[in-house]
């Protein structure tokens, strides 16, 4: 049986947690002001279903790997003096994660507003 209180809890330390990654993240913040110009822009155009799908996948992609990245950067952070060797690959290998998203993101974006914007000239 589903328990409402404790399903209100686990959603109230997940927004937390959203704020608070969103706050301290410089990246997080420059993905998200992107991501609204890339929901603005879909509005503007009025893009078809299935490309605006794609710009929300794309959007939901980066923020997810970002909110990992964030909390394995963390954990990493915690383990530093007992296991030093690790933290910098670790902490590497996630942001390359991350950058591999965006960069995904881009080419799915490019390729899908790049005849929108041909077409205003």
């Amino acid at each position: 049986m589903i328990r409402v209180k404790r399903l209100f809890k686990s959603f109230k330390y997940a927004i937390s947690g959203l704020v608070r990654i969103f706050k301290e993240e410089q990246n997080l913040q420059i993905q998200g002001f992107i991501g609204v110009l890339a929901l603005i822009l879909s509005v503007y155009f009025k893009i078809d279903k299935i490309e605006f799908l794609l710009i929300v996948f794309s959007i939901g992609l980066v923020f997810l790997i970002e909110t990992i990245n964030s909390a394995v950067e963390r954990v990493a952070d915690v383990l530093r003096p007992r296991i030093n060797n690790y933290v910098k690959e670790i902490k590497d290998i996630t942001a390359a994660a991350v950058m591999l998203s965006s960069i995904i993101s881009l080419i799915i974006g490019i390729s899908i507003f790049w005849p929108y914007l041909l077409g205003l000239f």
